[in-house]
């Protein structure tokens, strides 16, 4: 049997749309998704959202308290190598190329 999760998003049984509907008729309720556990959702949002509509919801809902259980304390580095190149172009005009690349044999730390 397949495994279902309801949607996290706040205001998924706000939408109007027909497969939302729930009920008999005169006792009709726009319902919250199911969303199907497949391996193309695992370990992405859709596992737990319907729609990035919804996500956005949960996100500008909750996003302080997020930030709160996993604060930015101090920046992240990733060491880099820069190359600056010194070419001309098809009119001889001088111009300077900028490359950068990871550097993996140094430790920031």
């Amino acid at each position: 049997m397949a495994e279902y999760i309801w949607c996290h998003g706040p205001k998924c049984h706000t939408y109007q749309t027909q497969d939302r509907i729930r009920g008999v008729k005169g006792n009709k309720v726009l319902r919250t998704r199911k969303i199907r556990q497949h391996s193309w959702n695992a370990n992405t949002y859709f596992s737990h959202f319907c729609s990035q509509g919804c996500y956005s919801d949960f996100l500008h809902k909750h996003w302080e308290q997020f930030t709160g259980l996993h604060p930015r304390t101090e920046a992240l580095e990733t060491p880099v190598n820069v190359i600056k190149e010194k070419l001309t172009d098809y009119y001889n005009y001088p111009y300077e190329r900028t490359k950068i690349e990871v550097d993996n044999e140094r430790n920031v730390g």
